[in-house]
C-alpha cells in the first residue's frame, strides 16, 4: 500500500511538472507580523528583568551535618534538598547521610537576614553562604518553625541587595511564575512556568497539624530549590519552595510569601511561634463514604475522629464522632476552614462550637490551649500472662477483647477503670481496616456503655453490622471511634 501511494505521489508531480510553481504568500500582514515579534520580544526581556531583579537576592546554601545512619522515609520525595544521584541516602536507605547538602535561600533585609526552609538548615553543624556576587559568609540560625517549614538565617554583612514581598493573597492561577534556585548543585538556575493552583493543604502534616494553604506551580522546581524564591512577572517574591512530588512532574508547591513574611518577622524579633489548638483531629463530613449513612440528619461540618489525651477538648464535652458546624457562630464546612478559624484565636480564648450530636444540636465551650510541639504516643506491652477465662473473639470483625480488670488497667497505665480492652487484632480483618488496635479499651457500643465482656457481647446482638457497629475508644487517654461495617 505505501508503495502504491508514493508512485501515486510521483505520478501526480509529473502530470503538474510543467505548472509554474505557486509561491506561498503570508496571510498576515507585514506590519501585523512585526507586531507579534515585538510582543515576543517584549515578553523575553521581562522574563529576563525578572531574573536579573531576584537573583542578586538569591543565595546559595551549603549545609554540614553529622554523618550519621539516615532511615527512609516517605517524606524524602517531597523535601527538595539534596541531589538524587547514588550518593542521595533516599536511593539507597540505611546508607551513611552525606556530609553536606544544599538548598537556596533569599535576603529580606539588607544587614543578612535570609529566608529558607527549616528542613534545609535542620541539624546543620555547619551552614555556608554563597551569594550572586561570588562572597561567601559562614551563617548562624536565627529561628526555625517546624510547623510551616520556615527557617531564619543570619550573615555578618552590610547593604545585601534584598528581594520585594509580594502580596500572595493577590496571586490568580494561571499567571506567570518564576523559581530561583541550585537544583542539583546548579547554582542560580532560573525556571519560568505558572501558577497551578492556590489553597493547596495537608500535603505536608506534622503532628497531624498541617498549616500551610501552599501555591502550586509548574514551574520545573527540583532537590536544591528548596528555600528558594518562587517571583512573579514584576519580581516579586510570592513564594518560598519547599515541596515536589515526584521528580520534574509539573508538580511544585510553595509557601505563600505572606506567611513566610509573617513567620519570619516573628523569628527574627526572637518571638517563639505559638499557636492555638483544641487537640482533636478531624474529617470533612462526606470524606468517608462508609460514615455517610451514620449521620443522618447532617449535612455539612466537621467529624470529630479523636480527641488527644490531656489536650483542651478532653477537659469539654465534646466527644468523638460529633459534627462540628459552627466556631463562634462561623459556618464550618471543611475540616480546613475549622483549623483556620481556631488559629484565629488567641491561646486560653473561649470559643463556642455549634456540634451535631445524634439528631441534636448542642453548644460547646472550649477553651483553647498551645499547640505543643509534639504530640505525645503512650505504648505499653499487654501482660504476657495467661488470658482470664473472660475472653471474647469476635471472628467476623477479627477481633479479641478481654475484660478490663483493675490489675490490667495498672500495668498498661489505662486512664480508664471500665469497658474491655483489645487484645489481639487479626491482619486484613474489618477490625484492622478501621485502625483497632491492641490495648485500645472499648467504652461504649453504639452509644450504649460497656462495662464487660458480657455487656460488650450484648450490645453487639443488638447493633446492625450491615450499617455499621460504632464503637467508642479509649487510647491511653485520646479518646476515638470506629465503625465496623459487616461486608467490607
Amino acid at each position: 500500500m505505501r508503495l502504491s501511494i508514493l508512485t501515486l505521489c510521483g505520478a501526480l508531480s509529473t502530470s503538474f511538472a510543467a505548472q509554474p510553481e505557486a509561491v506561498p504568500t503570508s496571510t498576515v500582514p507585514a506590519a501585523v507580523a512585526e507586531a507579534g515579534k515585538d510582543v515576543v520580544h517584549q515578553l523575553n526581556n521581562a522574563f529576563a528583568k525578572v531574573f536579573e531583579t531576584v537573583a542578586p537576592s538569591v543565595v546559595i546554601i551549603e549545609v554540614s551535618k553529622k554523618n550519621d545512619i539516615a532511615e527512609s522515609s516517605p517524606l524524602d520525595d517531597l523535601f527538595f534538598q539534596g541531589s538524587p544521584d547514588e550518593n542521595n541516602p533516599r536511593r539507597n536507605p540505611g546508607a551513611p547521610r552525606p556530609v553536606q547538602s544544599e538548598g537556596s535561600g533569599f535576603v529580606v533585609r539588607p544587614d543578612g537576614y535570609i529566608f529558607t526552609n527549616f528542613h534545609v538548615v535542620e541539624g546543620a553543624d555547619k551552614i555556608d553562604i554563597k551569594l550572586r556576587d561570588g562572597r561567601n559568609f559562614p551563617a548562624r540560625i536565627v529561628g526555625t518553625d517546624e510547623k510551616t517549614d520556615i527557617a531564619v538565617i543570619k550573615i555578618d554583612a552590610k547593604d545585601l541587595p534584598v528581594v520585594q514581598l509580594g502580596d500572595s493573597d493577590e496571586v490568580r492561577v494561571g499567571q506567570f511564575a518564576f523559581a530561583i534556585g541550585a537544583p542539583f548543585k546548579l547554582d542560580y538556575t532560573f525556571t519560568y512556568g505558572v501558577i497551578s493552583g492556590k489553597g493547596r493543604s495537608k500535603l505536608l502534616q506534622t503532628g497531624a497539624y498541617s498549616i500551610s494553604d501552599y501555591l502550586q506551580t509548574d514551574a520545573s522546581i527540583n532537590p536544591g530549590n528548596s528555600g528558594g524564591p518562587l517571583c512573579d512577572i514584576d519580581g516579586k517574591v510570592i513564594g518560598m519552595n519547599t515541596l515536589i512530588n515526584g521528580m520534574n512532574r509539573g508538580l511544585g508547591f510553595a509557601i505563600p510569601s505572606n506567611m513566610a513574611k509573617e513567620i519570619g518577622t516573628e523569628l527574627i524579633a526572637g518571638h517563639k511561634i505559638m499557636r492555638p489548638w483544641l487537640g482533636i483531629r478531624i474529617e470533612t463530613l462526606g470524606d468517608d463514604p462508609d460514615l455517610r449513612d451514620l449521620f443522618k440528619g447532617a449535612d455539612k461540618g466537621v467529624v470529630v475522629r479523636t480527641i488527644e489525651a490531656d489536650a483542651p477538648a478532653s477537659k469539654s464535652d465534646l466527644r468523638p464522632f460529633d459534627v462540628i458546624t459552627h466556631v463562634d457562630g462561623t459556618p464550618i464546612e471543611t475540616d480546613s476552614q475549622l483549623q483556620h478559624e481556631i488559629l484565629k484565636k488567641k491561646i486560653g480564648q473561649s470559643v463556642q462550637l455549634s456540634v451535631w450530636r445524634k439528631g441534636q444540636s448542642i453548644k460547646v465551650p472550649i477553651k483553647t490551649g498551645e499547640l505543643p510541639n509534639e504530640i505525645a504516643r503512650a505504648s505499653n506491652a499487654l501482660p504476657t500472662q495467661p488470658s482470664p477465662p473472660s475472653q471474647e473473639s469476635v471472628g467476623k470483625f477479627g477481633l479479641q477483647v478481654q475484660e478490663l480488670t483493675k490489675d490490667v488497667a495498672e500495668r498498661l497505665h489505662l486512664p480508664v477503670q471500665q469497658g474491655v480492652v483489645v487484645t489481639d487484632v487479626e491482619d486484613n480483618s474489618i477490625a484492622a481496616s478501621q485502625d483497632i488496635q491492641r490495648e485500645d479499651v472499648i467504652t461504649e457500643v453504639d452509644g450504649k456503655p460497656v462495662t464487660n465482656v458480657q455487656s460488650f457481647r450484648e450490645a453487639l446482638k443488638k447493633a446492625d453490622p450491615k450499617r455499621g457497629v460504632l464503637l467508642y475508644l479509649d487510647r491511653k487517654g485520646s479518646k476515638t471511634f470506629a465503625v465496623l461495617k459487616a461486608g467490607d
